[in-house]
């Protein structure tokens, strides 16, 4: 037996016992069914005695409402089942107010809001820990190399100085060229204006061997080096191949990225002397062109115009570059996870970040040059 009536004066009281249950869904059911209501006007029910799961308690609410709806009063002798309770919080028994919904939502916004910044500034604070143990680790390796000249692997490294320096030399000394052209043209129509078509001169030498050379280099390397890097690695990664170098005893610091590294580093400087010796001879055909300038005094003004710094600010700027490019390339190969698409993103990520690692370092040579008077 499930549930007993008592008839009362003005109502029944309904006392609940056993365990409901799924499985005695119908049984209930029935023994509900016979409750006398006929002439009452209100439903007691005492449901301490009795274990209800959350399908009887469904039984039990749809027989409550039905109850009121004949006009019955319910209520409950003690507390009312926990599972009845949790469906009326689920289906929100009553609509809150306005304000209700104002204030739960200013709160809500509240709370998402700092918990979105909490999270942000651990995933921040996490990045760097892991560039930090990156660089460091590279580092080590790199002084473990110069106490033994074998752990170099100059195979690998003159494969890098080809792949990012031979093969690049084509789109490098066009860049430099067409850069070149370009500026000299946008000075020669200013300064033709106040009759100083000779400091175009000084505009494309000065510009190109301190600034424009070395910057317009690292970033193709960037996008087409850093990238390389980043998608070697990374199928690496996916592959399992670092972990096998791992488990056979080899540092993938000392095999996949120093290499990279120092092949860069000798690259990138190469790049830049040809990007400059490009860019002069293409300002020299221009101003020779456009405005009639014997390359006898495009030279003789150059040589006036380049200071004895000029040409080695620029060229000290490449290995910087280079050794941003590569361990951001690098850096972002070993963080892939599990996917190609973590895979795309992170050597998209490779680019950006060491364009922006480039700019933010050049930027920082200038401040520094300036303080030098460089």
């Amino acid at each position: 037996m499930y549930c007993a009536a008592q008839r009362e004066s003005d109502g029944v009281v309904l006392a609940l016992s056993g365990e409901w249950r799924v499985a005695a869904l119908e049984a209930i059911s029935a023994e509900l069914k016979a409750v006398p209501l006929a002439g009452a006007q209100r439903l007691q029910v005492q449901a301490a005695g009795a274990q209800i799961d959350i399908s009887a308690a469904w039984l039990l609410r749809d027989y409550l409402a039905r109850a009121e709806a004949a006009g019955l009063r319910t209520s409950f002798s003690g507390a009312p089942p926990p599972a009845l309770g949790l469906l009326d919080r689920t289906l929100a028994a009553h609509a809150p107010t306005g304000n209700e919904i104002a204030e739960s939502g200013e709160w809500l916004d509240a709370a998402a809001a700092v918990e979105g910044l909490g999270r942000r500034t651990v995933r921040t604070w996490q990045l760097i820990e892991s560039a930090l143990e990156f660089v460091g680790r590279v580092t080590v390796a790199a002084l473990r190399g110069g106490l033994q000249l074998r752990r170099w692997r100059l195979t690998s490294i003159t494969r890098h100085v080809y792949d990012t320096g031979i093969t690049a030399i084509p789109i490098v000394a066009l860049i430099g060229f067409l850069i070149s052209v370009i500026l000299a043209y946008m000075g020669a129509q200013q300064l033709r204006k106040f009759g100083a078509d000779i400091f175009v001169v000084d505009l494309v030498t000065v510009g190109v061997l301190r600034e424009l050379g070395v910057l317009l280099t690292a970033i193709i390397v960037a996008g087409r080096s850093g990238s390389a890097f980043a998608a070697e690695i990374g199928a690496m990664r996916l592959n399992e191949e670092v972990d096998a170098l791992q488990a056979i005893g080899v540092d993938p610091m000392e095999v996949l990225v120093l290499p990279r590294v120092m092949g860069l580093v000798i690259a990138l400087p190469l790049l830049t002397v040809i990007a400059d010796f490009v860019g002069l001879i293409g300002g020299g055909l221009l101003c020779h062109e456009l405005l009639g300038m014997p390359l006898a005094q495009y030279v003789n003004r150059a040589n006036e115009a380049i200071a004895s710094t000029t040409f080695w600010v620029g060229v000290i700027k490449a290995p910087v570059f280079a050794v941003l490019i590569a361990l951001a390339g690098t850096w972002c190969g070993m963080r892939v996870r599990g996917s190609s698409r973590d895979l795309g993103r992170l050597t998209t990520l490779a680019v950006v970040q060491a364009i922006f690692f480039v700019i933010l370092a050049d930027a920082l040579f200038a401040v520094l040059f300036m303080k030098m008077n460089i």
